[in-house]
């Protein structure tokens, strides 16, 4: 489409002139602990103090008995599910809409997707449609919480009580939130955690599991032994994690807090719509990706495509959110209905990256600028 002129992509000038905050931050307590590695030598050892101190920092986060560290998060959903025991030929129920690895990693271990909605509003599998899931051979739930959205995991820690399945309970997304007076990632037998170099405590690349069953911790242990430890976590991210985790619940608190300034900027702006979180003092969530739904009809018909390239252009870090699964062959997985709420996250999601609500609040009212600018051009071209 042809972009009028007051947009930065049709020539005029961005509201974020330098861009989109970067990630990570700089820290100074990082900064101390890269130091602290080079001198002591630890930064290139198999094993070193770093790696025990994070997996204690984070057992104390989540009032938990164990912590496993390695390589990936993705990663760390395949082990989470192995360690529950699910093998070639087992189901796992999932939502429709969800992180591309999650679905991955089920067919890693040779077992079977199962694929339900996601909930009405919401980014996170319907609790109402898993029982509808069930069958002889369903072994787990994997359930994740997505842009802001948390699970609801009372209703599924329940069911898969009553069923006798495991909950794998993905907090990829949302360290440090709470639901229901827990931290995410502890409702689960089995937790996981990503350290990729986008979220929300990063060192490039990393993961863990979470569990208080001993049995669980065990099973994943033994199947990363090749020897020594074939899916680590380095020394060297361990050292730069720990100081991220101290100052995690304060900076989800921040987040939070600036969230909330800026879905008071955007409540009556035209093809956007920000979903209601349900933050309370029980539920707390995380943003990492901060989820917003586009209605083209209220935009006369512009496409998504262009309204987030619009946004990128005044230098906001606004994407798309994930292809789903909706279009999955039954190949490959097996579906409860036909997926209407997944369909429409897929078509209809908008994503925005988390660094901006670091910033001051001056950064938040600009950003409800750059999206009031962006809408109003867009409505009438």
């Amino acid at each position: 489409m042809r972009f009028s002129k007051p947009l930065a992509i049709g020539g005029g000038t961005p509201v974020f002139p330098d861009g989109a905050p970067h990630w990570p931050i700089p820290d100074a307590a990082v900064q101390q602990a890269l130091c602290a590695a080079w001198e002591s030598g630890d930064w290139g050892r198999y094993h070193g103090p770093f790696c025990e101190r994070l997996a204690t920092e984070l057992a104390l986060l989540h009032q938990v008995e164990f912590v496993q560290l390695c390589c990936s998060g993705t990663f760390a959903v395949e082990l989470a599910l192995r360690a529950v025991g699910v093998g070639r030929g087992d189901e796992v129920i999932l939502a429709g809409y969800d992180f591309p690895g999650n679905f991955r990693a089920i067919e890693a271990i040779g077992a079977v997707p199962v694929l339900v909605d996601l909930a009405p509003q919401r980014w996170t599998l319907d609790p109402d449609q898993v029982p509808l899931a069930r069958s002889e051979k369903t072994r787990a739930v994997l359930v994740s919480h997505l842009h802001g959205s948390l699970a609801s995991l009372r209703k599924l820690r329940a069911f898969a009580d009553h069923e006798r399945i495991a909950l794998v309970e993905d907090a990829c997304q949302s360290p440090g939130a709470v639901y229901d007076g827990k931290i995410a990632g502890t409702w689960g037998d089995v937790g996981v955690l990503s350290f990729g170099g986008s979220k929300l405590l990063t060192a490039g690349r990393g993961g863990a599991i979470l569990t208080n069953r001993p049995e669980l911790h065990q099973r994943a242990k033994i199947f990363c032994d090749r020897g020594n430890q074939a899916f680590p976590l380095s020394e060297l991210q361990a050292a730069v994690l720990a100081p991220q985790v101290r100052l995690l619940t304060e900076r989800n608190a921040l987040r939070r807090n600036r969230f909330d300034r800026l879905a008071q900027r955007l409540s009556a702006l035209r093809g956007i719509q920000l979903l209601d979180p349900f933050c309370s003092t029980l539920r707390q969530p995380a943003f990492y990706k901060v989820g917003l739904r586009f209605v083209e009809e209220q935009l006369a018909g512009v496409a998504r495509a262009d309204y987030v390239a619009a946004m990128q252009a005044e230098g906001v870090a606004l994407d798309t959110g994930f292809r789903g699964f909706t279009k999955r062959s039954e190949r490959r997985c097996r579906r409860v209905g036909e997926l209407p709420h997944s369909q429409r996250a897929v078509d209809s999601t908008l994503v925005l990256h988390h660094p901006i609500l670091l910033q001051p609040e001056e950064s938040i009212d600009r950003l409800a600028e750059a999206f009031h600018k962006v809408s109003a051009a867009l409505a009438g071209s």
